[in-house]
């Protein structure tokens, strides 16, 4: 069941309007008759969102490898096959709504009105102000190397039709080197037909290279590369972490479930670094406590945590972060806002439900 408490707030009945951000989408609310001149927002808790930056590589065999060191002295690829890296790991933290933790803001009718900005998943933005454009941190992904030429169709009709397999690599490897020594030619000036211009040389030249990178992979073989990203998602409990396999690592699959034995345990730690006081609290007090959170604006004090990832028995992450579970609530006073002339303006962090700067 969600728990919904009550605050009275002067306002004016308005509209919903939409305000695109650059990081989320928020919508401002403003009571209205239908709904008892009510708002409800939620309170987030923390989820830690982790993202793997994973390098595909695709290694294919040339056709003509077993004749690579006889024709072109070069050492090819030998096997096709593919093979993944973790290049890099990104942590944020990313709030979702706690349904526990709703409240309602009850507006005065027919009074000059507080707003308040929701983010589509109800978590509470700002108060009597627009919210602020936020910035996201994402990984800068590569685009993937181009697909590579079909050689086959940049051999003449000799090799095409010769009888043999070695015959086509010794023949291809001539067209190779011809190739080269017509961009050296051209180079120094001598060929026989010179380009007229920069332009028409410049498209020679990548013509001579693509040619000659094309009948090469024949021999050598070709890679290719791509990049993506892989979101783990940990949400914490009250509790410390202690070394959690959230995931796992091959460098034949890429990224796989934790519990896929084929991959390389990925471990994250979470250690509270906030020092929670227990009380017990008397029925007086609990009672005090249940109207102060009845009458304000409930808010986020997050706590503060050690995070450690952990892969291969190296540290690719150790940084503090705030946990809202970790933490404790507060409330701001509704007098706060009883100035209509002057209404307070409050911005929160949307992710954390904590207030990131109040304006009078």
């Amino acid at each position: 069941m969600i728990k919904i408490k009550r605050l009275v707030l002067s306002a004016l009945i308005v509209s919903l309007t939409a305000v695109s951000m650059q990081a989320q989408q928020t919508v401002r609310m403003n009571a209205i008759k239908a709904s008892d001149y009510g708002v409800i927002y939620s309170l987030p808790k923390t989820s830690l969102v982790v993202t793997l930056k994973v390098k595909k590589t695709v290694y294919n065999r040339g056709e003509f490898y077993q004749f690579a060191q006889r024709y072109l002295s070069i050492d090819p690829i030998t096997e096709s096959g593919t093979e993944f890296t973790l290049e890099d790991v990104m942590i944020m933290n990313r709030g979702i709504a706690d349904k526990d933790n709703s409240f309602m803001v009850i507006f005065k009718p027919n009074s000059i009105a507080p707003y308040v900005h929701l983010t589509q998943d109800g978590l509470i933005s700002t108060i009597n102000t627009d919210p602020e454009l936020e910035k996201t941190s994402s990984f800068d992904v590569p685009e993937p190397s181009p697909a590579p030429l079909n050689p086959r169709r940049f051999l003449s009709e000799e090799t095409l039709m010769a009888g043999s397999t070695a015959k086509q690599a010794e023949l291809i490897s001539k067209q190779i080197f011809e190739l080269r020594r017509s961009r050296n030619d051209i180079l120094i000036g001598e060929a026989d037909n010179m380009p007229p211009d920069g332009e028409a040389y410049k498209v020679v030249m990548e013509q001579i290279n693509n040619q000659e990178k094309a009948l090469t992979e024949m021999f050598s073989g070709s890679t290719q590369t791509e990049y993506f990203t892989k979101e783990i998602v940990v949400i914490p409990t009250e509790k410390d972490i202690d070394k959690r396999i959230i995931g796992r690592f091959s460098e034949k699959l890429g990224p796989v479930d934790a519990d896929n034995l084929a991959g390389i345990p990925i471990y994250l730690t979470l250690r509270s670094k906030t020092q929670k006081v227990e009380t017990v609290l008397s029925d007086k007090e609990k009672e005090r406590l249940a109207k102060k959170l009845s009458e304000g604006i409930v808010y986020n004090i997050p706590g503060k945590a050690q995070l450690t990832l952990e892969f291969r028995n190296k540290t690719l992450k150790n940084m503090e972060t705030d946990i809202v579970q970790f933490g404790t609530k507060d409330v701001l006073a509704k007098k706060m806002f009883d100035n209509m002339k002057q209404p307070i303006k409050v911005v929160f962090y949307p992710d954390l439900g904590a207030i990131k700067q109040i304006i009078q």
